[in-house]
């Protein structure tokens, strides 16, 4: 089973595919080690799309069970239909930027304000990459099912519902 689990900066995929990953046994991947070139302090430097696209690809196949946290819009239609089972979480921005605020002040010492507004605007989508237009548009398209969980969830109810949801395929 592969598991592609997706939403806005802050919706908590990453907390999610842990989770998932955890409780079938999966490996887990994030998007964002694939995106960005390894560099200290993170996140500086981007890595070429066809090769991020490349290498991920490679690694879920080399894992028939694997959970992806992230975001895949535009790496490539091999890759972005890869999966049996899409999951996007959507939850408030004031509560996604609240989340953000204290990870990266836990990871940084201190919440980046570009990166907050960049992630601010994703119900807008008036920056560049993810937003919900985008992510609406991209799971329109998708061949295998889209689980979608809205609002504030508590983490045991979003697991449970993934683990039906795979457990139907």
């Amino acid at each position: 089973m592969r598991i592609l689990i997706t939403g806005a900066a802050g919706s908590g995929t990453s907390t999610l595919a842990a989770a998932v990953a955890d409780a079938t046994q999966a490996s887990c991947i994030e998007t964002d080690d694939y995106f960005w070139l390894p560099t200290a302090p993170p996140y500086q430097h981007k890595r070429d799309a066809v090769e991020r696209a490349a290498v991920l690809l490679h690694d879920i196949r080399s894992h028939p069970n694997t959970v992806v946290a992230g975001s895949l819009i535009d790496w490539g239609q091999e890759l972005e239909h890869a999966f049996d089972l899409i999951v996007f979480l959507y939850i408030p921005t004031e509560l996604r930027l609240a989340r953000l605020k204290v990870r990266e002040e836990r990871r940084f010492g201190k919440a980046d304000p570009a990166f907050l507004a960049w992630a601010a605007q994703y119900d807008a989508g008036t920056a560049e990459g993810r937003s919900l237009e985008r992510h609406n548009l991209w799971l329109s398209t998708r061949k295998c099912e889209v689980l979608r969980l809205e609002g504030d969830l508590s983490p045991e109810t979003r697991l449970q519902r993934v683990l039906t949801a795979s457990a139907e395929k």
